[in-house]
C-alpha cells in the first residue's frame, strides 16, 4: 500500500482523544471504563482507513469496536469518518500491533479481525505478516477462551500461509472459504474499501475464522 503523507495527521489525532488512544496510559487497559459499558470488545489490527469498523459499529451497537493502526496518515481518514458518523461504540489506537499487551488485558477481546493486510510476500519479511506466530501469540493472550480470529484477503499466498500458521499454532479452523461472496457468510458481511474494489472486479475473497487454542 502506497501511503500519501498528510502533514496535519499527527496534530489531528492528538486533538481527538475521545476517539483516538495515542498512549497506553490513556486507557490503562480498562476499555469498559472508556466505553462506559460492559459490552464485548472486537478488535481490528491494521485497521487502515476504518471503513470496516465504522460500518460495523453502526450495524452492531451492542459491541465495542477498536481499530489499531500504526500509520497516522491512514488512521486520520478513519477518524474523520468516525467523527462524521459519531458512533459511541468505536475507538482507535495509534500504535504498533507488536505492543498489543500494553493496551489490553489477557482474555479481554472476543473477536479479532485481520482484513486485507500487507502480504509481505518475500521470505525475509515473513515476521511482518500479521499471521506470523509472533503475532498469533499476542492474539492468543488477549482473546477470551473460545474467541476467534477472522481474516479476509485477496492474496492466495498469504491465505495459504495463514491457514498453515494458525493451524500449527493450535487455532482451530472453524470456517475456510475460498470465495467469501459465494458462501453463506456473504449474508451480513461488511465490506472493506479494498474488498469493494475486488468484489466489483469479480475477484475471489478468501476468508477464515479460527478459534483460540
Amino acid at each position: 500500500m502506497r501511503l500519501r503523507h498528510k502533514p496535519w495527521a499527527h496534530e489531528f489525532l492528538q486533538e481527538h482523544p475521545e476517539l483516538v488512544v495515542t498512549k497506553a496510559e490513556q486507557v490503562n487497559k480498562n476499555w469498559k471504563k472508556r466505553f462506559g459499558n460492559g459490552q464485548p470488545v472486537h478488535l481490528e489490527v491494521g485497521t487502515g482507513k476504518g471503513k470496516y469498523l465504522s460500518d460495523n459499529s453502526i450495524k452492531h451497537p451492542d459491541i465495542n469496536f477498536i481499530g489499531m493502526e500504526m500509520y497516522e496518515s491512514v488512521l486520520a481518514t478513519g477518524v474523520q469518518r468516525a467523527l462524521f458518523k459519531q458512533p459511541e461504540n468505536l475507538a482507535f489506537i495509534h500504535g504498533d500491533v507488536r505492543h498489543l499487551m500494553e493496551y489490553f488485558e489477557p482474555s479481554s477481546v472476543e473477536t479479532l479481525y485481520i482484513n486485507f493486510t500487507d502480504p509481505w510476500p518475500k521470505k525475509r519479511h515473513e515476521k511482518r505478516r500479521l499471521t506470523h506466530p509472533d503475532f498469533l501469540e499476542l492474539y492468543k493472550q488477549i482473546l477470551v477462551p473460545g474467541g476467534t480470529v477472522q481474516m479476509k484477503t485477496d492474496n492466495q499466498g498469504l491465505f495459504e500461509y495463514s491457514l498453515s500458521s494458525l493451524s500449527t499454532f493450535g487455532f482451530a479452523l472453524r470456517k475456510v472459504r475460498l470465495h467469501l461472496h459465494e458462501s453463506e457468510e456473504a449474508k451480513g458481511n461488511v465490506m472493506t474499501e479494498y474488498e469493494e474494489k475486488f468484489y466489483a472486479k469479480g475477484e475471489p475473497i478468501y476468508f477464515t475464522e479460527a478459534v483460540r487454542p
